[in-house]
């Protein structure tokens, strides 16, 4: 893989959920991501906003291969995990790690620290040579900002914020191009998200790594990453930089989120207009036709029944799946 390759490419990932069918009727599934394309570049964070259930954890995992996609391609530095031989696979894993939200749940409370973090290094040899395990330990551990003299405690005996760092840091063990974080901060107090947040971007200066960013709060995704991508019902509706794409939105559910989020616009120093939707999400197991959004939107005319919009450049400056796309920097955060 070259330098300038991409960590990941997610090719028209569609993931269903199958569901039982009664007596009398077929099979249905709910459709949880379809027909989503990603990218993440080397050495760059890549952001997944979206409201509660629009797919962002299930393509989160994957992305990592908790789950079997529908069909679609996920390519982790060149190779399709889809059709890798089972060594190829093995030697892959350790490029790709995951942080959860919860880390006392994704941490065995039984382990110390130095368990924790060395385990991956009993699975996956060569790594790290077990000579070395203990001063790597106490590196990793000093990475992310805790004291190698706390190897020995357990994670019941850290704070919420320390036991993140634990995560981070035995994600970091494998030495990966690629971590996946699932709302890594979001039940973290605000002082301690700073932290975090300061902390992944710290690492990526000094590692290199790649994030793909998961989260449902638009100030964090803005502050971290370097593209961001809106989810809608399984769908990505507008894709583009950060800045730009906060700044002009184009899709009117990216307009109406932004214009909920409780942040003043600096320049006119007063709120910004706020959209509100009607009706209710639909539900994934019978999405509306054409455009998935059609159902809550104000611009919604007889094309958005009947064809999907594509996501991409319609003159607002990046990709947006909308018929009738406009950038309006009314609804964006400013400054």
């Amino acid at each position: 893989m070259s330098d300038d390759a991409p960590v990941l490419e997610v090719r028209d990932l569609h993931v269903d959920y199958p569901l039982p069918g009664g007596w009398f009727s077929r099979k249905r599934a709910l459709h949880a991501v379809t027909g989503v394309d990603l990218v993440v570049p080397p050495a760059r964070t890549v952001g997944i906003v979206g409201e509660s259930g629009c797919g962002k954890s299930t393509l989160a995992r994957a992305i990592v291969g908790l789950l079997r996609p529908t069909r679609g391609q996920v390519v982790v530095c060149g190779v399709d995990l889809a059709t890798a031989s089972r060594a190829t696979m093995r030697r892959l894993r350790p490029m790709v790690q995951m942080v959860f939200q919860d880390p006392y749940a994704s941490l065995n409370p039984w382990m110390s620290v130095h368990e924790l973090i060395s385990e991956p290094w009993r699975i996956h040899r060569g790594i790290v040579e077990p000579s070395d395990w203990d001063r790597e330990v106490d590196r990793l551990l000093e990475l992310v900002g805790l004291r190698p003299n706390q190897r020995h405690l357990r994670p019941h005996q850290f704070s919420g914020g320390q036991r993140q760092r634990i995560s981070l840091a035995r994600a970091l063990a494998m030495r990966p191009k690629l971590i996946v974080c699932d709302e890594v901060v979001s039940a973290l107090d605000v002082s301690i998200r700073a932290q975090i947040l300061n902390l992944l971007r710290d690492i990526q200066q000094e590692t290199g790594v790649s994030y793909l960013f998961v989260s449902h709060d638009l100030g964090v995704v803005r502050h971290v990453a370097d593209e961001v991508a809106v989810m809608y019902l399984g769908r990505i509706v507008e894709h583009g930089a950060t800045e730009h794409v906060f700044a002009e939105p184009a899709h009117p559910y990216t307009q109406a989120l932004l214009s909920a989020a409780p942040i003043l616009d600096l320049d006119r120093g007063e709120a910004g207009e706020e959209i509100v939707l009607s009706g209710e999400v639909p539900s994934p197991l019978n999405p509306p036709s054409g455009c998935p959004f059609r159902t809550r939107c104000g611009k919604a005319r007889d094309l958005c029944a009947i064809e999907v919009p594509r996501l991409a450049d319609r003159a607002v400056g990046h990709d947006v799946a909308c018929h009738f796309a406009a950038a309006d920097a009314r609804f964006g955060i400013v400054g």
